[in-house]
């Protein structure tokens, strides 16, 4: 009987503030969920499968967890970084990730269930992309039900990712990039300013992407964990609690 493969294949990489602990918590299982549903219905081993949670300069509250690749760590704010946004928490954790493929998913999101199935399906084509786009659940926390919005009609493959990558348009959620295209090819998650380096970072990805492709299928749900923890709320979210949206 040939051994089963253990090496890491995903890497989900989570910023986290350490004031949203049941967001958090949320998050990981989340994680758990996605791991277990590709399990049963791709043969994916959980152990190939790790969890890296940064906290933003703080010892923040660490979730117990079943999944045997979860891994927290502290990491210090780099002089004249700015705080919440999460930009040199994802550059270190890409830099400490194992996994072939990365994933982003912020601590106050989750993934869907069938998140790592999907995304499974790409990876093991006969030509696997560097860069897979899937759609996120934004109801939570927009007045669209999903991002990327849909491609214009007759619109495929570069076309289509085309259109994905606009300003408000995408959202790191969507996305399962190789190791190799994020850390070597976009040289890391670069700090360039507040939410405004989600879409620089996404669009210099693009552009340095050998192959990348669109699926149809909903790998996330934005806001996932919004309200869990009310002292955790970002501007928009208290906003939208305070409106009753």
């Amino acid at each position: 009987m040939p051994k089963a493969r253990t090496d890491i294949l995903f890497s989900v990489i989570t910023p986290s503030r350490g004031d949203r602990p049941r967001a958090l918590t949320q998050a990981i299982q989340s994680v758990e969920a996605a791991a277990g549903f590709a399990q049963t219905h791709a043969g994916l081993d959980p152990a190939r499968v790790e969890l890296l949670v940064g906290f933003d300069g703080v010892d923040g509250e660490r979730p117990a967890s079943t999944l045997a690749g979860l891994r927290f760590l502290v990491l210090p704010r780099p002089e004249g970084a700015q705080s919440g946004f999460g930009n040199h928490i994802r550059h270190a954790l890409m830099r400490a990730a194992r996994g072939r493929y990365l994933l982003l998913l912020d601590d106050d999101n989750a993934l869907s269930e069938n998140a790592l199935a999907s995304f499974l399906a790409q990876v093991e084509a006969e030509q696997a992309p560097d860069m897979i786009i899937g759609r996120v659940d934004t109801s939570r926390a927009f007045d669209v039900p999903f991002l990327p919005r849909p491609a214009p009609d007759g619109a495929q493959g570069p076309d289509a990712v085309a259109d994905a990558i606009r300003q408000g348009n995408i959202d790191p959620l969507c996305l399962c990039l190789s190791r190799e295209l994020a850390v070597v090819l976009g040289r890391g998650w670069a700090d360039e300013g507040g939410y405004e380096s989600d879409f620089l970072n996404i669009r210099r990805y693009h552009r340095r992407s050998r192959r990348a492709v669109r699926i149809d299928e909903v790998v996330g749900v934005y806001d996932a964990g919004r309200g869990l923890d009310p002292e955790g709320l970002n501007p928009r979210q208290k906003r939208a609690e305070q409106s009753g949206l």
